[in-house]
């Protein structure tokens, strides 16, 4: 079998591994989900009236502050899933998982490649799922064409790949799953930090740099304008050179950790 082969069906082999590890362990995954969605309802009908106002002008409905914030949201979304893959990650490699994959004739690459392939299916459902209770409760995407639903769906399966890896990593360097769980947090709170919930031009002056100059603002920017027709501007460019860079310092790092010797 030449090498090709065997990574491919090592890493399918891993993928299953993990998808069945995430069905039958389905808390993690769940309680992660359930932040998004509840900052959604919160901001939604506690704050949506003031908040539409802010956004659309006196008199604006409800409605100008679901479409406003719903993009941030599911990317929010890929965020918190990936923290599920950190911990997940720290818990094979402190459980001894990863000692007895070591002495098989395995690829040795897979165990991470299905880890990562299989958080970007899990990032896709739960942005599904975010998604459709955004649909349920009023948000609505009726200018977007259908070339730019599918910019929207590459853009999140792109994000989504470089925030896995870097989740990845993050578990490699953590010595349990708790710590890999707080090592992962920014992947959450970045999204607080951006324009996910106001414009970054309502922001004090001092903190508009730290909202501006990090991944989610321009991912953010671009997805709200994929499917609402806002400007794009630069932002686009931005974003696929931010999961491009991520992506690959992602898994530099995490092939450097997982192929250090074992202490």
């Amino acid at each position: 079998m030449s090498s090709l082969s065997l990574a491919v069906r090592d890493s399918s082999t891993m993928l299953r591994r993990n998808l069945l590890h995430a069905r039958r362990y389905p808390s993690l995954t769940l309680n992660l989900l359930l932040t998004p969605i509840m900052l959604l309802l919160l901001f939604v009908y506690i704050f949506g009236d003031v908040m539409s106002a802010g956004i659309g002008g006196s008199g604006a409905g409800r409605s100008v502050y679901i479409a406003y914030i719903v993009p941030g949201l599911l990317l929010m979304t890929i965020g918190s899933t990936t923290i599920g893959t950190a911990v997940s990650v720290s818990n094979d490699m402190t459980e001894g998982i990863i000692a007895r994959f070591r002495t098989m004739a395995i690829h040795r690459g897979s165990v991470l490649i299905g880890h990562v392939i299989g958080s970007v299916l899990q990032c896709i459902a739960s942005v599904v799922l975010v998604g459709a209770v955004a649909v349920a409760i009023g948000f609505r995407s009726t200018d977007a064409t259908a070339l730019e639903w599918l910019a929207a769906f590459g853009l999140l399966v792109l994000f989504a790949m470089a925030l896995t890896w870097i989740a990845v990593g993050m578990g490699l360097i953590s010595p349990n799953a708790e710590a890999a769980s707080n090592n992962a947090m920014p992947l959450i709170l970045l999204p607080l930090l951006s324009s996910a919930f106001i414009p970054t031009d309502t922001m004090p002056g001092w903190f508009q740099p730290i909202a501006e100059y990090q991944p989610f603002t321009p991912a953010i920017e671009t997805l709200r304008g994929l499917l609402l027709g806002s400007e794009i501007g630069n932002n686009g460019w931005l974003t696929i050179a931010w999961s491009l860079g991520l992506t690959v310092l992602g898994y530099y790092w995490s092939k450097a950790k997982f192929n250090d010797d074992p202490k």
